[in-house]
């Protein structure tokens, strides 16, 4: 995996909204949750792998509870271990950000992801979709590549190297693939999403989607200005694809 990141993976517009969720510790690891308030299948999780930004952030919260709202029990780990990046690290001057991005390599976030998918398997999980925003998309190909997941999603996917990482999923993972990619993104620019095209369009027998949001910026899933309509209509609008991609694949 890549270790890249840009400047617009550490910024963003906090959205409005009461998170309805709670937290609870699965394996050690504490998690942001968000259940169906009517019935729902007890065997399927969606697991919400986040931006440099975590748990702490509401928009994070805020969509865990979408997906709820949406039929699926949803399980956001924090993968910084309470180390998650500051709202305010830009604007810090005493904020080490190269500090911070050498402590949460794959060596951090990999057992926390792991644990928390092997506690779900033993209480009776059997399927396991996966939505991973900048940050959370290598904890996404992780899932994948080691056949835990059924269902990968990823908007605005950073530190993924190209073409190698792709190739390696295309030729590993059974999981369909959904990548929600955006106009201006220098983690996964344009150059990359016609890559991801060559070598899944077609030929990915799981399946193979993306989503393009013009006038949209990295982060946009996320942290987007909803002031922007290009911008508002690219978040729901990536939301909405990745929710019916899930159910298109919620029984396989």
């Amino acid at each position: 995996m890549s270790d890249g990141f840009c400047d617009n993976c550490f910024k963003g517009v906090r959205h409005e909204g009461t998170p309805e969720g709670k937290f609870e510790t699965i394996a050690g690891v504490e998690c942001y949750t968000a259940t169906p308030t009517g019935d729902y299948p007890k065997d399927q999780v969606v697991l919400f792998f986040t931006d440099v930004f975590g748990i702490p952030l509401v928009n994070n919260k805020l969509l865990v509870d979408d997906f709820a709202r949406n039929g699926y029990r949803t399980i956001m780990p924090d993968l910084f271990q309470g180390d998650a990046l500051p709202e305010d690290a830009l604007s810090r001057t005493d904020f080490d950000r190269a500090g911070w991005m050498s402590r949460h390599g794959p060596e951090s976030w990999e057992p926390v992801v792991d644990r928390v998918v092997q506690a779900l398997q033993a209480e009776g999980v059997t399927w396991i979709g996966t939505t991973g925003y900048c940050f959370g998309a290598p904890p996404v190909w992780r899932l994948a590549l080691k056949g835990w997941s059924k269902v990968s999603v990823v908007s605005h996917p950073s530190r993924l190297r190209v073409p190698e990482d792709l190739q390696e999923y295309f030729e590993k993972a059974k999981a369909p693939l959904l990548i929600n990619s955006c106009e201006v993104d220098n983690a996964f620019p344009q150059e990359a999403q016609k890559v991801a095209d060559e070598i899944f369009s077609g030929k990915f027998a799981p399946g193979y989607e993306r989503t393009y949001w013009e006038g949209c910026t990295h982060g946009f899933a996320v942290r987007g200005d909803l002031s922007n309509p290009k911008i508002k209509a690219g978040k729901e609008g990536s939301f909405e694809a990745t929710v019916k991609f899930l159910n298109k694949y919620k029984d396989f």
